[in-house]
């Protein structure tokens, strides 16, 4: 995979006449960082792929779909994402920092559903809802990403409902604050949070933490979908 990936990535530097240096000047990445690519030492990350096709003015799915078409084998699936696919679940009334978010994930191309849930009670019915037996184990296929300002039932009592649940306590879950500073969000790393992020949620940022998620990301051409 990261033979196909480099080579495929070299061919179309080749195409467009630019040099590792240029490409990695127009990426912000390291020229040895690109060279490893192109020669399958490294697998690059969600965020520098994300970097080398902003360099070659095109979107993550026009990348693969292209570079697949060019090399005549597919590298990613572009049309179909893999099964299971994992949900993402935003809890958050903020309906401005919402559509920020899912701004983010339609620029990225995710193939994931995404659901966006205005409350902590109303959170709390979807995810349970989804551990009945015509769900597959919600765990496996759920990440939630928590405000904790929520009207009603605060993000910390949403999160000691799940942690405290056998259930539903593997589910990967992401505190959203308002500032970096703050006391709530250490209290919630402590109870079982995965991570927490500072709003507005940005794509590149929620990668950055991914690794300590055991989650991964499907993309593919097909807008985000909100529900």
């Amino acid at each position: 995979m990261r033979a196909q990936f480099g080579s495929l990535i070299r061919l179309r530097r080749h195409q467009l006449g630019i040099s590792q240096e240029e490409l990695a000047g127009r990426a912000g990445l390291h020229r040895t960082y690109v060279a490893d690519i192109e020669r399958g030492a490294r697998n690059p990350t969600l965020i520098s792929i994300e970097k080398l096709a902003t360099a070659f003015n095109v979107s993550i799915a026009s990348l693969f779909a292209s570079l697949s078409a060019e090399a005549g084998a597919p590298l990613l699936p572009v049309a179909a994402p893999p099964e299971p696919v994992m949900d993402i679940v935003l809890v958050e009334d903020n309906a401005h920092d919402a559509s920020l978010a899912q701004r983010a994930f339609q620029k990225a191309r995710l193939a994931n559903r995404v659901y966006v849930i205005a409350s902590g009670e109303a959170a709390l019915i979807h995810v349970f809802g989804r551990l009945e037996p015509a769900h597959p184990p919600a765990a496996r296929t759920m990440l939630i990403l928590l405000d904790l300002n929520l009207p009603g039932m605060s993000g910390q009592e949403v999160l000691k409902r799940l942690k405290s649940d056998a259930r539903t306590r593997d589910i990967p879950v992401v505190v959203l604050t308002a500032t970096q500073a703050c006391r709530d969000a250490l209290s919630c790393l402590e109870m079982g949070a995965e991570a927490f992020l500072v709003k507005p949620l940005d794509f590149i940022r929620l990668c950055e933490v991914t690794p300590q998620l055991n989650v991964s990301w499907a993309l593919c051409g097909h807008a985000v979908q909100g529900a």
